[in-house]
């Protein structure tokens, strides 16, 4: 096998979080500001604070209500997998792990809603940091006791990329809206699906 396991970025890479907080937002232009600013203030906060704090504080900032952090709570069982995520890491023959940025009590019952099992799930409060300061990939990797370059991550946002590559693993991006590079680092894989997941994990190498 290529990899000795694969960990993924769980509210992008394997759910369509983006979906949800559109229709929480009320129309897609306003669930992107929201989101995208979500993302920067993750990317610079560093050490954890509330994972919903940070939630109402982008939609604050982007011109919204913050009460639409407590309607993405109460929504939150509706996150969705992309289509092909379950089949697909159904035939992964590797422990399955995932590295996340929100609260413990979230990321659990997100990652349950995959509906394939997770050897491992890291969090940002689990960790005390947000991705992509380099504790949660290192703190997912001495759980799985794995070598960083024999374990995949598949990323799903942007700032991903440059974290998990920072630790030395290989990266696959599935970038699946179309998102540019963050810092110019370049994936080692660059897809707009998870379809070529299985066959990138089990060459031999």
């Amino acid at each position: 096998m290529r990899y000795d396991a694969v960990v993924f970025d769980l509210l992008t890479a394997l759910l369509d979080s983006w979906t949800l907080w559109n229709e929480v937002a009320g129309a897609p232009d306003d669930g992107m500001k929201w989101r995208r600013r979500y993302l920067e203030i993750t990317y610079e906060c560093g050490a954890y604070r509330p994972y919903e704090t940070l939630v109402r504080e982008a939609a604050r900032d982007a011109g919204l209500s913050e009460r639409l952090g407590e309607e993405l709570e109460r929504r939150w069982d509706e996150l969705a997998p992309w289509p092909e995520a379950p089949a697909i890491l159904a035939r992964l023959e590797v422990p399955l792990a995932v590295a996340t940025n929100c609260s413990v009590r979230l990321g659990r019952r997100a990652a349950q809603q995959v509906g394939v099992p997770f050897k491992v799930v890291v969090t940002a409060e689990s960790t005390g940091f947000y991705k992509p300061r380099p504790e949660p990939y290192r703190a997912v990797l001495q759980a799985l006791a794995t070598d960083p370059a024999r374990t995949l991550f598949v990323a799903g946002s942007a700032s991903d990329v440059p974290g998990a590559m920072a630790v030395g693993m290989p990266v696959y991006w599935h970038n699946r809206i179309g998102l540019p590079l963050r810092d110019e680092v370049v994936p080692d894989f660059h897809e707009r699906t998870l379809d070529r997941l299985v066959d990138l994990a089990h060459q031999t190498g």
